[in-house]
């Protein structure tokens, strides 16, 4: 074991909490990406901020499918510096930037010319059709510096490092509050692209912390030296690194098809019934990120810890990663259950009726909101268990054999009309919530693992 490893040995409070507080504020910084490309293209009228909307279920789908890969490349990488197997870090943090590089160009040439087509799936009309099309064939290039960002954030996650992808997003995204007017509206000898200028925004931004991360993956200075002669495609290895990430990315996927069936049953009610469950859903993906932020952190203790032969230390972890999701979660749904209305009040302030549904849509969730920490966190003791067919398996229970159907059949065949929309996400989160524990702690977990090479 290698000395002086907090995260394989010390106090595992001090190492979840070194590993998540950052991994929060950087997942926290990247949403507002998303939250400047609105605002400024917001002055440019409703159709330029439609037309991006439009992009974001696609784009987030290659996002997913990205991000499954990455995750795999984390536990991969986790064990091996559990094990102070430091040539298998690098061995296998090389192969894993070696794939991610190829996937993103090929999702980046296949997302370029399938652009209109995807479009005119999700429905853009001729009014923004041309310009959801240009944003999405410029984003396609992106992938290929988005893909490299992420791929140096996770390994790095892998081997506890933290903090370098943290700063490095929150410069990207201060750059990016001063490119996006640049390129939308132009400046001088700079033209301006109008919509298709935030995704050209975007790829400076990503273009710039791609190189940037994997400038320090070449150097070797922080943990992790990759090589170009560890490139050289090890088949059996990438085959192992898909088996790995692919439930992953079905899992995150999956999560994305779920909330927009959701808002198929819920578009079949008034606008104000909408905009209730907008601000609902919006709370529920605040509420996710720092239960994401902690199940990522969980992935890579419980990593480096089986990777040490610390599988008594690998359950510690998990349990205390639970036993603080439970409390810290359970708080924020209570004080967001006592402050639903002003809450919702800030979102739609002049909307009487749509205040009152959605902070009832709030306080029907909220008490839940410990048991979907629990169900995050027990799929990342999983994930670094290298088992992430079962929380893929498990989040598909969640939201497609509970959630969805409970949605229907209680806002269509019973008198609760669309609030049987609302109940069920807690009923879900309390079912996906029972099958992970029990799961856990039967401790398959701990013998079913695969061999990761």
């Amino acid at each position: 074991m290698e000395k002086g490893n907090i995260h394989t040995e010390g106090k595992i409070l001090n190492a979840i909490l070194r590993l998540a507080f950052p991994i929060i504020m950087a997942n926290v910084l990247q949403t507002m990406y998303q939250l400047v490309d609105t605002f400024w293209l917001g002055r440019l009228g409703a159709n330029a901020v439609a037309s991006v909307s439009l992009s974001f279920p696609i784009l987030f789908l290659v996002v997913s499918l990205g991000g499954g890969l990455t995750l795999a490349g984390t536990v991969i990488v986790s064990q091996h510096k559990g094990a102070n197997d430091q040539r298998m870090v690098n061995y296998a943090a090389s192969q894993t930037v070696m794939v991610i590089f190829f996937t993103s160009i090929l999702l980046a040439v296949v997302g370029y010319y399938a652009a209109a087509p995807l479009m005119k799936l999700v429905g853009a009309g001729n009014e923004i059709l041309n310009d959801s099309v240009a944003y999405f064939k410029v984003s396609s290039w992106g992938f290929i510096f988005m893909f490299m960002f992420f791929v140096y954030q996770s390994l790095m996650r892998g081997i506890g490092n933290v903090m370098i992808p943290m700063y490095i997003v929150l410069g990207t995204v201060l750059l990016n509050l001063v490119l996006d007017p640049l390129f939308i509206f132009g400046y001088g000898a700079i033209p301006g692209y109008g919509v298709a200028g935030a995704a050209v925004a975007s790829i400076f931004t990503q273009a710039i912390s791609a190189f940037i991360g994997l400038f320090i993956l070449f150097r070797g200075k922080r943990g992790i030296k990759i090589k170009f002669f560890h490139m050289k495609p090890n088949f059996p290895w990438v085959k192992n690194l898909f088996a790995l990430g692919l439930p992953s990315s079905l899992d995150q996927s999956s999560r994305a098809a779920a909330m927009t069936a959701m808002v198929m049953l819920v578009t079949s009610y008034s606008s104000d019934i909408v905009a209730a469950y907008g601000v609902g859903a919006r709370i529920l993906s605040l509420v996710i990120v720092p239960a994401l932020g902690l199940s990522i952190a969980t992935t890579s203790l419980v990593g480096q810890n089986i990777g040490a032969g610390r599988m008594d230390r690998a359950e510690k972890v998990g349990d205390l990663s639970t036993l603080m999701a439970v409390i810290g979660l359970t708080v924020l749904g209570m004080l967001l259950f006592f402050f639903a209305e002003p809450l919702t009040r800030f979102f739609v302030p002049d909307n009487p009726e749509v205040i009152k549904e959605g902070a009832t849509f709030i306080k029907i969730m909220a008490p839940s909101f410990g048991l979907l920490g629990v169900q995050q966190v027990l799929n990342g003791v999983f994930n670094g268990a290298g088992l992430t067919k079962v929380s893929m398996l498990i989040s598909i229970c969640a939201l497609w054999v509970a959630r969805f159907p409970m949605a229907f059949m209680l806002s269509n065949k019973t008198d609760l009309n669309y609030e049987g929309i609302w109940w069920a996400f807690p009923v879900s989160n309390v079912i996906a919530a029972i099958i992970a524990f029990s799961y856990y702690k039967s401790g398959s977990w701990k013998v079913n693992q695969p061999q990761l090479l």
